[in-house]
């Protein structure tokens, strides 16, 4: 018997008798347990197009969504409003807002800054790297030229050095106006995926 149905975000939540809640997700069919134990690990696993409307939201070019299809573009990237133009080892560019992302003076914060230098470089290391390869960064730093109060960051990532174990990458963010508001650069290092 049930008592009540609830909707939101994306599930369904049935409260039955016993009072246990039942959530079902509509990308991937399962049940949670009945009994409150996780069923993360199972959940998604085997779902193509997972995080579809992630990557489009970013602007991912929808040949590159079977690489992200995984993991899609991160959380991160995501809450920051992070929209990728174009995206290469060679050279990767994206926009980022500047409302949502300030600090307590009303500005850009410079963390998101380097947020998007890092979303950059990374993707584009990644994409250096290859299948079966994956990448970590080891170091990342920043230069902040000119503030900015409102309107779209854009962020360009240009390769310095693309080798077998590093990929270093120069950022420069830009206002609409093509101000540079900050430089950074990042090196990955390139990492043979581990055997399951």
């Amino acid at each position: 018997m049930l008592a009540g149905v609830a909707e939101g975000s994306g599930a369904v939540a049935v409260t039955v008798a016993t009072g246990a809640d039942v959530s079902v997700g509509t990308e991937s069919g399962l049940v949670v347990s009945l009994t409150g134990a996780s069923l993360v690990a199972m959940m998604d696993n085997f779902t193509p197009g997972r995080f579809t409307d992630e990557l489009n939201a970013a602007g991912v070019p929808q040949e590159l969504h079977g690489w992200l299809s995984r993991y899609g573009v991160g959380s991160l990237v995501t809450k920051m409003g992070i929209k990728f133009l174009e995206l290469g080892p060679e050279r990767t560019v994206a926009t980022m807002p500047v409302e949502g992302n300030t600090q307590v003076a009303g500005i850009l914060h410079g963390g998101a800054h380097v947020v998007l230098a890092e979303t950059l470089g990374s993707f584009s290391a990644a994409l250096h790297a290859g299948a079966g390869r994956h990448v970590v960064g080891i170091e990342v730093g920043a230069t902040h030229h000119r503030s900015v109060a409102s309107g779209l960051v854009t962020g360009t990532c240009t390769a310095i050095h693309l080798g077998g174990t590093l990929a270093t990458h120069e950022i420069v963010m830009t206002d609409e106006h093509g101000r540079r508001l900050s430089t950074a650069r990042i090196t990955n290092m390139i990492r043979d995926n581990r055997p399951h």
